[in-house]
């Protein structure tokens, strides 16, 4: 990696570190689905707007189905999920919860690409589960198990994507992929919005923080994502995912108050040492 795939990489865990915080504070304001779909669509909107202000074609002949099925998988779903796991869970938790995602890349590798499953897989499976215990501590901290599998889920969902795009979409144009896939997302859950909360109540507050959360958390931050996962590959990208929760647990501290207890702290060292056990070297 290089300097500059560096610099990509800790922006990006920055902002997706920040992506829980605009999570925690909107889903609770406006609903699960309403979080994932403003995300889809401001973020997927701007950038179709650039791109076709620069003249740039995104492929959508060749590549529609990558694009759906992506956008299903690593953004409508995982969305959705972590936006129903906020209206319990600290945008602490969610981002070291988030953390297993190179954990389940693997595993799903394995399951796709038929990649044999070692060692180091099941001695950072083991870790992983162990750190999640630790983070949540369901019996003492009274969370819900729903929510914890939501945040898991979306996890499992990120995982799948990765070894999805590291088989079928290597050629795919990562401009193309940011844009598509929110885009395609955005429309599967735009009729779905009848069901969502009606009595919304909008402030400047709420408006800005929207904006944000679309724009920098997935307008930006999808553009760095791709550009990545040309330059290094899916699962260089994702060791991404030891720096999340860096600065998800800091945003929440800093923003939300959050609190930090040495178990969440042991927990999410053992999440990543984990990772480090599946996709280090």
């Amino acid at each position: 990696m290089t300097a500059g795939d560096w610099g990509r990489l800790v922006a990006l865990a920055a902002i997706w570190g920040a992506a829980f915080l605009f999570t925690r504070i909107v889903a609770p304001q406006i609903g699960p689905l309403a979080t994932a779909e403003v995300r889809l669509l401001i973020g997927g909107g701007a950038l179709a707007a650039y791109l076709w202000a620069v003249g740039y074609d995104p492929g959508w002949r060749r590549w529609i189905g990558h694009y759906a099925l992506l956008g299903l998988v690593n953004s409508a779903l995982p969305f959705l999920l972590f936006a129903y796991a906020a209206l319990e869970l600290s945008a602490g938790m969610l981002s070291v919860l988030n953390a297993t995602s190179p954990i389940w890349s693997a595993v799903w590798s394995a399951i796709l690409l038929g990649e044999r499953p070692t060692g180091r897989l099941a001695a950072g499976l083991a870790l992983g589960v162990g750190g999640v215990a630790l983070i949540t501590e369901v019996g003492a901290a009274g969370l819900s198990w729903l929510h914890i599998l939501c945040a898991l889920g979306g996890a499992f969902s990120y995982g799948f994507a990765a070894a999805y795009m590291r088989r079928w979409t290597r050629e795919a144009p990562a401009r193309g992929l940011a844009m598509g896939t929110q885009l395609v997302a955005g429309m599967v859950f735009l009729p779905l919005l009848a069901v969502s909360p009606s009595s919304i109540e909008l402030s400047p507050a709420l408006i800005t923080t929207v904006l944000a959360f679309g724009l920098l958390c997935n307008a930006l931050a999808y553009i760095l994502f791709f550009r990545l996962v040309a330059d290094v590959g899916a699962t260089g990208t994702l060791t991404v995912t030891y720096l999340i929760p860096v600065f998800g647990v800091l945003w929440g501290a800093l923003f939300l108050g959050e609190s930090v207890s040495l178990s969440m702290l042991a927990g999410g060292a053992l999440v990543l040492l984990g990772t480090f056990f599946v996709v280090g070297k």
